[in-house]
């Protein structure tokens, strides 16, 4: 597995890398089969150290996981248990769908745009495009339900879109408000 391993606006010593490398290489290789590589960032907020850590799996998946400590390496510990808990959360649910991935989850490129909102509360808009922010490549997945869902989940992001594997057709998955999981298959 390969480690990128770095600090902003603080050094980061040889004893923490080979601390992160040993811990986070245990924590995984205990529960993904072939892991790629891991990217650490160490920051400092206020008084506090902020560790933030993903880790992208053969599968196509990526786990991420921050945490926030007075001491550099009570975060990192706290960031490691987070990402345990993630993977070990992870492996139960591809033995739970008897579902063995041979091969790695295919990947189609897709333009994703920020768009500006417009604050004044004219009666008429003076044109009807929106102002585009930024423009940038994003990737969709093709994955199944429940694979999608696990992804979304490890992320922390509140929407997923992909391609369903069985459909072959673009879905979404959404947290609800109520903190259920949506599926929208048009």
């Amino acid at each position: 597995m390969r480690y990128k391993i770095s600090g902003k606006q603080i050094d980061i010593g040889e004893a923490l890398q080979f601390h992160v490398q040993t811990e986070l290489g245990t924590v995984v290789a205990k529960y993904a089969e072939r892991p790629t590589d891991a990217n650490v960032v160490f920051s400092k907020s206020a008084h506090e150290y902020v560790c933030e850590t993903t880790v992208h799996l053969s599968t196509g998946l990526t786990a991420q996981a921050k945490a926030h400590a007075t001491e550099i390496y009570a975060a990192f510990e706290g960031c490691c248990e987070k990402m345990e808990k993630q993977l070990r959360r992870y492996k139960r649910r591809l033995k739970d769908h008897h579902k063995d991935r041979s091969e790695p989850v295919e990947i189609a490129g897709a333009s994703s745009y920020n768009l500006a909102s417009d604050e004044s509360h004219d009666d008429e808009p003076a044109s009807l495009q929106p102002i585009i922010v930024a423009e940038m490549e994003t990737k969709i997945p093709s994955l199944s339900v429940g694979e999608a869902v696990m992804q979304m989940e490890l992320a922390g992001a509140p929407v997923l879109v992909f391609r369903n594997e069985g459909k072959d057709g673009l879905n979404v998955v959404y947290r609800r408000d109520d903190g259920n999981i949506g599926w929208i298959d048009p």
